[in-house]
């Protein structure tokens, strides 16, 4: 039986066992697509806007059934070198267009060779990686759910 899905649940139950339905980041970006829980059960996703890893998107009598985005490879960029940098590298990858996820500690960025030979060519240390990767706010065009401030339109 395929369960439809148009939007996460408001109140899931936290008490309840999670069942993982995984997904890749290009896949949970889109609003119309399949999915399969870790124990079989099927979705079909007809979304106003992309869910976010963890969201609980149906829950039964004996689980909630929560997405879970799959790691990928990612080239991991420490700030502990020189966070002063973080600006000009996230505009260098960006440039590339690319996507980029910021964390206090590290950038992440795609595993993809430009990116190796951009960083390569300025000489900053990185380190190839495995993580859940969630570009920045404004990769992509991904402003739907975040507060701009006063004066700037969605």
């Amino acid at each position: 039986m395929l369960h439809p899905v148009q939007a996460p649940l408001a109140s899931p139950d936290p008490a309840l066992p999670e069942v993982a339905v995984r997904v890749d980041r290009l896949k949970l970006a889109k609003r119309l697509w399949r999915g399969v829980a870790d124990d079989g059960v099927e979705f079909g996703f007809e979304l106003e806007s992309p869910l976010a890893d963890g969201a609980t998107v149906w829950q039964g009598a004996a689980a909630r059934y929560v997405i879970r985005q799959d790691a990928e490879p990612v080239i991991e960029i420490p700030l502990d070198v020189a966070p002063s940098a973080a600006a000009g590298l996230g505009w260098a990858i960006g440039n590339l267009h690319l996507e980029l996820s910021a964390e206090p500690t590290r950038l992440l960025a795609p595993d993809d060779p430009a990116v190796r030979q951009l960083l390569d060519r300025l000489a900053v240390p990185y380190r190839t990686a495995t993580a859940v990767f969630r570009p920045g706010r404004f990769a992509r065009g991904n402003q739907q759910s975040h507060d701009l401030g006063p004066g700037h339109k969605h």
